[in-house]
Formats: C-alpha cells, structure tokens, sequence
C-alpha cells in the first residue's frame, strides 16, 4: 500500500482528529485558519476549536484577486496563475500559524482548504440550457498540501455540484451536525459577503433541515466603504447610521427576481455589485444621492432581503433563535435593522454555542472533511439544492 494511504487510513481510524479548516470567503479579507480537535461524525460530531486567527491578506494579493473576481472576462492567463500561486501562500500561512503556536506539521492530522471562490454560477443565474450548475475556488490543494507538509482536503463544492446541488450554501451539513439540538428552533445566520441561513428544527428531522442564501450581506457595504471611505469596510456601521434610507432606491434594488426564487438558492458578487446598484440608482433617478444615505440604504437591503428570507420560514406560535456569525454580524446598523424587522425572535451569537463566530466557516469545512474521512450517509431528505454527499478532494504533500 502507498504509504501516504495507510496515514490517510491510520487517521481514519483515530478515535481523534486534529484537522485545521481554511475559509476565505468573498470579501477577499483574508484567511480564516481554525485548528480544530474532531471526534465522531454525523449528528454526533464533536468539535473544540483550539485556535483562531485570520491573517489579512495583504493589498498586492487582493488587488491579483480582484482582476478575476465574479468577472465575465478575464485574462486566462491570471487565473492559471493565481490557482497554485493562492494554494502555495495559504500553505505557507498554516505553517506560519503553527510556528506561532508552538506545533509542528506533525501534529496535524488534515487541512481542509475551502480555496478562494472566484466565480459562482448556478444554473438559474447564467440560464444557459445546457449547461449545470457551476462553481470555481481557486488555491489548488496540491499546493496547500505540499508548502504545509499536511495531507489536504479540498474543492469540497464540486461532488455538490456534481449531485445536483448549487455548490453553496454548504452550511446545512456541518450546522446541521454541530449546532442542532431538540427543543429550539436555531436559525444559524452568517452575514459574510453573501448573507445565508441554515434552519435547524425543534425536533431535528434531518429532512427539514435546509441553508439558502437570502442575497447581499457585507459584500456592498465593503465596496462603497472602499469607494466612500478608502477603507475596507465601515466601522460600526458609523456611515450608515449618520444617513437616511432612499425609499425609491430601495425598491429598485429590491427588484430582482432572485428574491422571488424558491429555497434553496444561491447567488454571489457576479450579481449583487456595484454595477447592480449604479444600475439602480439610474432607474430611481438616485445617481445625485449623498454617500452616507447610499450606506444607510444599501445597510436596509440586506436587512430587509434577510429578514424577508426569514419571514418566508418563520410559522406563527413557534419560537425562533437566530445565531447570528460573520462580518456582518459586528455591523450595529446591520445587525439593529434585522432585529427591528424581526421582534418575536431572539437574537445570539454563535459563540454562546461553543464557536468564535468568525471562526464558524473555516469550523465548517474541517467538520467536512471529517465527514470526507469517517462519516456515514445522513439523508437531508434528498431534494433538490440538498443532496445526500460526502465532499472533498485529497492531495497528498508528496
């Protein structure tokens, strides 16, 4: 037997495993690296989260990001070189964690590499008949692999793709196996770039479960911050506060037919981006509007297309707590609108559940690639958008 198999089986067998889950998500701000301790699998997934940190990526990486990011056209060339050149420099970013926290390679069990998203195109979204759903992280796992010296597991999205699903959100699985539990219905709200929600029913029917995304969270917000206030986002939502809502601009943004859709449903920054909103203003004669009104009203956007989403799911008489994690989720103006539209739920974060919620997607993916080595077949009741499906891709770093 190849004797880098027989570790992957020697890890398999272990009654526990230290996996360290990668996450970057749309708002290019960095890397999430969480070093986490797993034992079972399924709906009895133990996690402890030993460590945290997101290293900033610096402007040179974002601006190489950004020549390719949720664009049509590209230069092929970039994207050819950005695949290896992103998996070589998360590799290189684990080993610099672990030199910060005292660990070797060696004490690593796997690596689970989300990559960096560069485009995603569910089939609803570029409606082009003969082709599926569609979606494409960068940051190869060979590289991740061989510059940490940690076998990898990666490309998590595509086996989702493959079944039938849109590659996103991915949520429903590990939420679904960490944060469920009877007696409370959990609505787990992660406001990244793109806002989603995984619902988690009182009484855990697996078949009920489901995560959707319910369209911008920060990913807007972050673009006018840079564009407004030359920084990366807008500090305690200040900006945002300091304005008023434009009606008229609201509803233009609010018209597209993604929101009508059905859940599950996905989308991303090839949509919801600053050309989307110019295109707004001109319908709603808004192009004059002062900077801080733009905030304020693009800061209701996402409340109101969230807590819509949310309204689609919530039944009269039941009680709801929404968890909320993500960038969004240290966004008071964000954060008070989805609460206002919201009353008869109760709000937390998720780190009253045990997990630092910036950390809760890098969790996420090492709790996949748990399910990739040792985990059974929980059904989500095999509809469309949620299909019954071990993910992953392993690399070996030699």
């Amino acid at each position: 037997m190849n004797q880098q198999i027989q570790q992957l089986y020697t890890i398999a067998q272990k009654s526990e495993r230290r996996i360290i889950g990668l996450m970057s998500g749309t708002s290019l701000d960095g890397l999430d690296v969480a070093l986490c301790r797993l034992s079972g699998n399924g709906p009895g997934t133990t996690v402890i989260l030993e460590r945290f940190a997101t290293i900033p990526y610096d402007e040179d990486l974002k601006t190489e990001i950004r020549t390719i990011f949720a664009k049509k056209e590209i230069e092929f060339e970039q994207l050819c070189l950005l695949n290896p050149y992103i998996g070589r420099i998360h590799g290189q970013l684990v080993r610099e964690c672990l030199t910060h926290w005292q660990l070797q390679p060696s004490d690593v069990d796997i690596i689970a590499s989300h990559g960096q998203t560069v485009f995603h195109a569910p089939k609803r979204q570029h409606g082009r008949a003969k082709f599926p759903n569609a979606t494409l992280q960068i940051g190869d796992g060979d590289h991740v692999a061989a510059a940490a010296g940690i076998i990898t597991i990666s490309d998590f999205r595509q086996k989702h793709v493959a079944l039938g699903g849109e590659g996103a959100p991915l949520a429903v699985y590990g939420d679904y196996f960490m944060f469920s539990r009877a007696g409370e219905n959990r609505i787990l709200l992660n406001m990244g770039g793109i806002a989603n929600f995984t619902y988690l029913p009182v009484d855990q029917d697996a078949a009920a479960v489901f995560t959707t995304d319910t369209g911008p969270g920060n990913t807007l917000l972050d673009a006018y911050a840079r564009r407004l206030l030359d920084k990366p986002y807008d500090q305690n939502g200040q900006l945002a506060a300091s304005g008023k809502v434009q009606a008229d601009l609201l509803k233009a943004l609010k018209q597209h037919p993604f929101f009508d859709t059905d859940f599950p449903k996905t989308t991303g920054p090839e949509v919801f981006n600053t050309t989307y909103v110019s295109e707004a203003q001109r319908m709603s004669q808004t192009t004059d509007i002062a900077p801080a009104d733009l905030m304020a009203t693009l800061v209701q956007f996402s409340a109101d297309t969230i807590t819509e989403a949310i309204g689609r799911l919530v039944q009269p008489g039941q009680q709801y707590t929404i968890y909320m994690s993500g960038g969004g989720a240290h966004n008071p103006a964000l954060t008070g609108a989805i609460q206002a539209q919201l009353p008869a739920c109760e709000f937390k974060r998720t780190d009253e559940l045990g997990i630092d919620g910036d950390a809760k997607e890098a969790v996420l993916f090492a709790v996949l690639a748990n399910e990739c080595l040792v985990g059974g077949t929980t059904s989500f009741g095999n509809r469309q958008g949620v299909p019954t499906v071990s993910m992953g891709k392993i690399s070996f770093p030699r």
